[in-house]
């Protein structure tokens, strides 16, 4: 049995999220259907994990088993005549039997990006955040950095899910400015539901004084957190084998 690794590039504005729904376009379904077009068989396509509706991806990982062979190099090609234009394979790679999208990745990379402009930008509607209120970079960075460690993120979960290990670390959060855009990138060994999202929205709160994010960490409770950012500025960047 082979088990192909493809990357992905998606823009999820039409899309319900990663994952199969039933009154929905998904992109895994999407996806799954360009192969079965291309190898002629049913497959069980596999995803790194979920991105909620309106989430895009610059690096997703999935994968697929098959008894059939098409050359790795060749097969980008194949599938991305079969997909929309916002979906496109940027590799496939064969893997060991072992490798799995999900359980064998050792974390990931998130970007979030801001449009921080009163006026908006018709070319990021859908792909970035219109946030009106100068974003001070140097303290935003200030404020990033208490977040790396190994912490309970358990203020950065949105309420109602049913995760009870709340414990992650974090390696890396950074905020960079080129012009009006302002990049969040944050990585991690993994994250919690809209995590990412919670904790961009609790530094830009943070930033007008209305909180205390070593006080958020602490409260374990998502009470105690900023807004949750909205899902267009959100990209899965890399996952990390």
């Amino acid at each position: 049995m082979r088990v192909y690794a493809l990357t992905l590039a998606y823009n999820g504005k039409n899309y319900c999220g990663w994952q199969v729904q039933k009154n929905g376009v998904s992109v895994q379904k999407t996806v799954q259907n360009a192969i079965e077009k291309v190898f002629g068989e049913s497959i069980d396509l596999c995803g790194c994990s979920r991105t909620d509706s309106g989430v895009h991806a610059n690096g997703y990982v999935c994968h697929f088993k098959t008894e059939k062979f098409i050359d790795p190099q060749r097969l980008p090609l194949a599938l991305n005549t079969e997909l929309p234009r916002d979906i496109c394979v940027k590799q496939a790679d064969l893997m060991d039997e072992e490798f799995h999208a999900r359980y064998s990745a050792k974390g990931k990379e998130y970007v979030y990006l801001v449009w921080n402009s009163r006026i908006r930008n018709p070319f990021t509607e859908g792909l970035a955040w219109q946030y009106p209120f100068e974003i001070n970079v140097e303290e935003a960075n200030l404020l990033a950095k208490k977040f790396v460690g190994k912490k309970d993120f358990c203020s950065f979960m949105s309420a109602g899910s049913k995760i009870t290990d709340t414990v992650r670390e974090v390696f890396d959060f950074k905020v960079e400015r080129d012009g009006e855009t302002v990049k969040f990138t944050v990585s991690a060994d993994g994250f919690l539901y809209n995590m990412v999202r919670i904790m961009v929205g609790t530094v830009l709160k943070a930033l007008n004084g209305n909180l205390c994010v070593d006080n958020v960490i602490d409260a374990k409770s998502r009470s105690a957190a900023g807004p949750t950012a909205p899902p267009e500025g959100l990209y899965l960047n890399r996952v990390f084998y």
